[in-house]
């Protein structure tokens, strides 16, 4: 207990910062116990959801961090965060308004303090374009993990070969994503369909870009190494987290209107839950639990798939975060358990895939 507490010290210290933020706010604001409780009960909800959709998050991040330079996964642990608490939960959706009403940053703060259906209204209005970017980029993240020829280890096993073998077509991930993309768009009208295709290209754009970006810097790196001159960076793979990490906060924002319009509220939820996923990471991280468990990037993988494609077909039909964050829960969680199989009988017998391989 006392080797997983060190992970979630400062973790559980934040929550208990946010608690009593959110209850003075409460009261505050209020002037009830009952208006208190209220917002504290709203808080740990939010904080839970994000904690629920986060977790594959955490994974892929330590799956990036594990082959990163020590210095550069310090600063994704302690820049990084700054930037997905305070940058994703907060700056985020005041940019979004700021832009969408043509408002200055103080104005935007103001309406989501004295407007606060108004400010939901406006955020809620560029689901859209959130849901095409966001649903592009992480679709291609999923994609890429499976479509990749020197891929060996497989969970589900026919289905993950099958695609491993695909993936010496060019493009293929690309040709799956945007497909989907066109389908998507010709479901809605035709100002939305430009907004949504033009998202959708963005996230494709941003994700090619970011990983062109760290095929530069690692190819630049491998030059030196062979001089003998420095050992790599990780800014390419700092970019790839970020971009990532803003993706995967898109839904959880957006899903917190559907509890809150109340942006303190809003912030102080969603931040205690991405501080958690920053411990997940750190644990998942230091203690090696992705090599203890063979699939549960597997898991994770697939569940980012099913968030991306989710976001993808969410500019059309309205589902419910619930539903997203316990598909992943199962994936990851039946990963895990299978993970757990294959270390038990590893060494007595041959383990097998997932039933179909």
């Amino acid at each position: 207990m006392a080797s997983l507490l060190k992970f979630y010290k400062f973790s559980l210290v934040f929550t208990a910062v946010c608690f009593a933020l959110a209850a003075w706010y409460g009261w505050s604001s209020t002037g009830t116990l009952g208006g208190m409780l209220s917002m504290l009960w709203i808080v740990l909800v939010l904080s839970i959801l994000e904690v629920s959709l986060s977790f594959d998050n955490a994974v892929v991040n330590a799956t990036v961090l594990r082959d990163m330079d020590p210095v550069w996964q310090q600063r994704f642990l302690t820049i990084g965060i700054l930037i997905a608490v305070f940058g994703m939960r907060i700056v985020f959706p005041i940019a979004i308004v700021a832009i969408a009403a043509d408002l200055g940053p103080i104005e935007a703060v103001t309406m989501s303090l004295n407007q606060p259906e108004e400010y939901e209204r406006i955020v809620s209005e560029a689901h859209l374009g959130i849901a095409g970017f966001g649903g592009a980029f992480l679709a291609m993240v999923g994609l890429s993990f499976f479509f990749d020829s020197d891929k060996n280890v497989h969970w589900i096993g026919s289905l993950e070969r099958t695609i491993s073998r695909f993936s010496s077509v060019p493009a293929v991930e690309i040709g799956l994503v945007l497909g989907t993309v066109y389908g998507v768009s010709i479901l809605l009208t035709t100002e939305e369909s430009v907004v949504f295709l033009t998202a959708a290209i963005l996230g494709l754009v941003t994700y090619i870009g970011v990983n062109a970006l760290g095929a530069i810097i690692e190819q630049r790196e491998a030059r030196k190494k062979a001089a003998d001159e420095i050992v790599r960076s990780g800014f390419g793979g700092f970019l790839y987290l970020e971009v990532l990490d803003a993706s995967f906060s898109f839904d959880g924002v957006i899903g917190a209107f559907a509890l809150s319009n109340n942006m303190i509220v809003i912030a102080l939820g969603l931040s205690v839950g991405a501080m958690f996923v920053r411990s997940m990471t750190i644990h998942l991280v230091r203690e090696g639990t992705l090599a203890q468990y063979r699939y549960l990037e597997h898991g994770a993988f697939w569940a980012i798939i099913v968030l991306g494609f989710i976001m993808l077909f969410s500019a059309k039909f309205h589902i419910p975060e619930t539903i997203t964050g316990l598909i992943g829960a199962v994936l990851i969680g039946f990963s895990l358990w299978w993970s757990i199989r294959f270390n038990r009988r590893n060494g007595s017998e041959q383990a097998t895939d997932l039933p179909g391989a």
